[in-house]
């Protein structure tokens, strides 16, 4: 079985968590008017969904442990089929809310189970590229959410469509989920020896498996003769670890990066654009720029490093957000609306060659072997958690204080991340797991 197939399906996963979290951008100028909704239920609308993200995060690492990758991807795909479905058809709010609920639970298994499934099914010199592919799927999902958005955007009702739609690839994740074996590494974890053979000679045809079958029974029992109590993932030599893991998470939150994802055609009419669907036109011409400039940090990561670019990074972001806070204050209408596009997809490109994907290979590198999966969902979780504060107070902050400096403070924060990433986040390039880990503990290596 050829691993592009692979990933071309279980990699559906994160074109759903892209599309369902941008196709909210479009859509929610539309519910707005539709059931008459105050700035808060608007922001109510966009960070129910994250709400759900949070719950599906933090359960999703157990689920996929008891029960096995490929049967909760299966389960997830059927919930994000009816979130859509149940969004579009919704008939009052609450009905949207529970479909925008039952989509952000799907997102945030997702979000945590597609790498960890392309990572266990990938040959091992293929692996390393698993979180930028995902990444990258991620972003065309979030792009093809805006192109979708726009077509529909003169269709009476066209936003039912733009949540429905989103069922499309669920059903195609569903069925492609039904043609793929389950990870061998989970296989051998639950003593299903046989069938983890069976599954790698699906994987590997042709080749011979045994030595990579030998090699993940090494893995496995090390794995388990290194496991730990819960109480060490917050003392010794995880602690530095979970700092840099949770505070990056925070960081590429509170710097506004979702803000932009979830309301940028809300953000382009205020700046003056003259209707919604050029707003959601820019807003498209945004979402290339993501995915673009994804496919450039693909490629540079592991020339450049990861501490240069998540550096200049956030330099970009900071200086865009001081462009674009000047420009609200000031007042652009008309042609001069134009310069709060450019400098809305300048902050993406920023992000995407930085704080974007950088957060998410960096999690997977930094932790110890003992307590890594329960390291990565502690930042996973506090990613979707400040998404969802972030989110739900955007409007209510250009409400109370003004766009300008509300975006003032995104740039105090950004200023702040370029802080601690200078003092605290270590260059893992070129480095093995074991030399990391060695780094970050030094300083703690007395406990």
């Amino acid at each position: 079985m050829n691993f592009t197939f692979i990933a071309s399906i279980a990699g559906l996963g994160g074109l759903l968590f892209g599309y369902d979290t941008g196709v909210i951008s479009g859509a929610i100028l539309y519910i707005k008017q539709v059931f008459h909704l105050s700035p808060t239920m608007e922001g109510t609308v966009v960070a129910i969904a994250l709400a759900g993200a949070v719950a599906g995060a933090a359960v999703a690492g157990t689920l996929a442990d008891a029960f096995g990758r490929r049967i909760v991807l299966l389960v997830t795909s059927a919930i994000f089929v009816a979130g859509a479905l149940l969004s579009s058809i919704a008939w009052m709010l609450d009905i949207v809310l529970i479909g925008r609920i039952l989509v952000g639970i799907a997102i945030g298994v997702s979000s945590m189970l597609t790498p960890l499934y392309l990572s266990e099914m990938a040959p091992r010199e293929k692996r390393g590229g698993i979180v930028t592919i995902n990444q990258f799927y991620i972003t065309f999902g979030i792009l093809l959410s805006y192109i979708v958005g726009f077509l529909l955007s003169h269709i009476g009702e066209g936003w039912r469509w733009m949540l429905g739609l989103g069922a499309v690839p669920g059903i195609v994740l569903f069925i492609g989920m039904l043609l793929l074996p389950e990870s061998p590494r989970w296989l051998i974890g639950h003593d299903r020896d046989e069938q983890a053979k069976r599954a790698l000679q699906r994987l590997r045809p042709g080749a011979d498996i045994d030595v990579e079958y030998t090699a993940l029974l090494h893995d496995i029992a090390a794995e388990d003769n290194q496991k730990a109590p819960w109480r060490q993932v917050f003392t010794g030599r995880a602690r530095m670890p979970l700092i840099i893991g949770v505070g990056l998470a925070i960081f590429q939150q509170i710097t506004g990066i979702n803000t932009v994802i979830y309301f940028a055609p809300t953000i382009f009419q205020s700046a003056g654009l003259p209707s919604a669907s050029i707003s959601i036109l820019a807003t498209a011409g945004v979402g290339l720029v993501n995915v673009v400039m994804t496919v450039v940090a693909m490629r540079l990561l592991d020339r450049v490093g990861r501490r240069p670019m998540l550096l200049w990074g956030l330099v970009g972001m900071f200086v865009t957000l001081l462009i674009l806070s000047i420009c609200f204050m000031v007042g652009l209408s008309g042609a001069l609306a134009w310069v709060t596009v450019i400098a809305v997809a300048a902050y993406v490109a920023f992000f995407a060659i930085g704080l974007g994907p950088v957060f998410w290979l960096l999690i997977a590198e930094i932790y110890p072997l003992a307590v890594r999966g329960r390291g990565m969902s502690l930042a996973t979780i506090a990613n979707w958690s400040f998404n969802m504060i972030v989110s739900f107070t955007f409007l209510d902050l250009v409400v109370s204080l003004g766009r300008g400096p509300t975006f003032l403070i995104y740039a105090a924060m950004t200023l702040l991340t370029f802080a601690f990433t200078w003092f605290l986040v270590p260059e893992t390039k070129g480095r093995s797991l074991e030399q990391i880990e060695q780094g970050l503990n030094a300083p703690l290596a007395a406990e």
